[in-house]
């Protein structure tokens, strides 16, 4: 087992070796006990040639392999920590706080342990030490989750404190509004008076030079005052151009942490915690099969989670990993780390609609060539791990922001039309296809 760890690395180790034990050794075959089908099905696959090849370098002898089943995860799965009762409301707690993001909610793992530690700090004593914050990463590892904890612990610990959460197009389109009815002063009054900003997604403020201008200096006019202000963003801010120089220093004074994506432990805590929150019972070989299969974020997971759930309270059986490996077919071919190529996602989609790939890479902005186009965008941002500038330069020298906001225009396209999440499903399929 240890010379098979040392060749396959530590996370598929502990994965697959971890919960398998010698049984007994009779007749010329070992004997693993596993707790599931699952295990010996995955070892077997995976590694079963290899370890007979060191079993009879190990023995001098040829050794066989069998499995006995024996149910028990619980020394391999961590534990889940208890879901604090929800508390009452109070006065201060306004619409634009989601009160189910709290710290307590929050599950911790090497990959955004410093991130939550230093929000946590923040939460206690706004505006003194880490001013600004900066949380940066990629879609769906949590950074909304924390801002919304931040503002939700300073709520409680600080009553009459005025704390606002917004988004950058929020935030950009209350400037707009307040230029058009000339109430510019009262847009000034709201944000520079406030004790915590917290804006969601900077990135999308960028390269909008008013608005940007004015986030400037509303920042400015807060920090100078000692309020917290609290930003999250896809990149850190060395990779963000913004048309405002001196913002980038200005996001650099404080505190800038990233989230990276969840390890297997703390993906399976989240599955875990998600789960006691929606009083739903997964079994342990399920909730092991889905942390191991979807890898990218927690988004994903909750997701994955979300329709194990629906197919349960439909069908009235139990889970078993058959179950799940059919439901989430789709996320986990989309999802199980092989690399994908921005020029594949064009020939594909391109293929789909009847276009040509120049045209995708072109500057046509005309219906019929612009959809495919975000479409390509949008699953170059999901299924590789290029920036949003790479895709850009992956389509003929397109400005970051117009990824994005070709990104955010697709998402919304699959919340309003399950008949479009069905095709980019599909689209992502034969990516994935395509790419073997």
């Amino acid at each position: 087992m240890e010379s098979l760890r040392a060749e396959i690395g530590e996370e598929n180790a502990d994965l697959w070796l971890r919960p398998a034990e010698p049984f007994s050794l009779e007749g010329g075959v070992l004997t693993l006990k596993v707790p599931n089908k699952f295990f010996s099905d995955g070892i077997k696959e995976r590694y079963q040639k290899r370890l007979l090849t060191l079993f009879r370098e190990s023995s001098g002898a040829e050794i066989g392999l069998d499995f006995r089943v024996e149910r028990d995860l619980t020394r391999v799965l961590p534990p889940s920590d208890p879901v604090p009762e929800a508390s009452p409301q109070s006065d201060f707690a306004l619409s634009d706080l989601n009160p189910r993001y709290t710290f307590e909610n929050f599950v911790i793992g090497e990959s955004n342990r410093l991130a939550r530690a230093t929000a946590e700090s923040i939460a206690k004593s706004p505006g003194t030490q880490y001013n600004p914050y900066v949380i940066y990463g990629g879609v769906g590892l949590g950074k909304t989750h924390l801002m919304h904890a931040i503002g939700n612990a300073m709520r409680r610990q600080h009553p009459k404190a005025r704390v606002l959460y917004t988004t950058s197009e929020q935030f950009a389109n209350d400037f707009i509004t307040s230029l058009q009815n000339n109430a510019i002063d009262s847009f000034r009054a709201k944000y520079r008076s406030l004790d915590c900003l917290l804006i969601d997604d900077i990135q999308f403020l960028i390269a909008k030079e008013r608005s940007e201008q004015e986030f400037f200096h509303t920042f400015n006019s807060l920090f100078d005052s000692r309020k917290q202000i609290i930003v999250s963003s896809d990149r850190s801010p060395k990779e963000m151009t913004p048309l405002e120089q001196r913002l980038i220093s200005r996001l650099e004074w404080g505190f800038v942490a990233d989230i990276k994506a969840p390890d297997l432990e703390t993906r399976i805590a989240i599955l875990r915690k998600k789960a006691a929150i929606e009083g739903f019972s997964v079994p342990d070989d399920v909730v092991l099969f889905v942390a191991s299969s979807v890898k990218t974020n927690v988004r994903s997971l909750e997701g994955s989670l979300i329709r194990l759930k629906a197919f349960q309270s439909m069908t009235g059986t139990p889970l078993t990993v058959d179950d799940a490996r059919d439901i989430l077919k789709d996320t986990i071919m989309a999802d199980d780390g092989s690399p994908v190529r921005a020029e594949t996602i064009q020939r594909v989609v391109a293929l789909k609609y009847s276009v040509e790939v120049k045209d995708i890479k072109g500057h046509q902005r005309t219906a019929s060539i612009a959809l495919p186009r975000q479409v390509a965008m949008y699953l170059s941002c999901v299924m590789t791990e290029m920036s949003s500038t790479d895709i850009g330069r992956a389509f003929g020298g397109k400005d970051h922001s117009t990824v994005l906001h070709a990104r955010k225009k697709i998402e919304k396209k699959i919340e309003d039309d399950p008949f479009f999440l069905e095709l980019i499903n599909r689209l992502q399929a034969d990516i994935k296809a395509a790419e073997r």
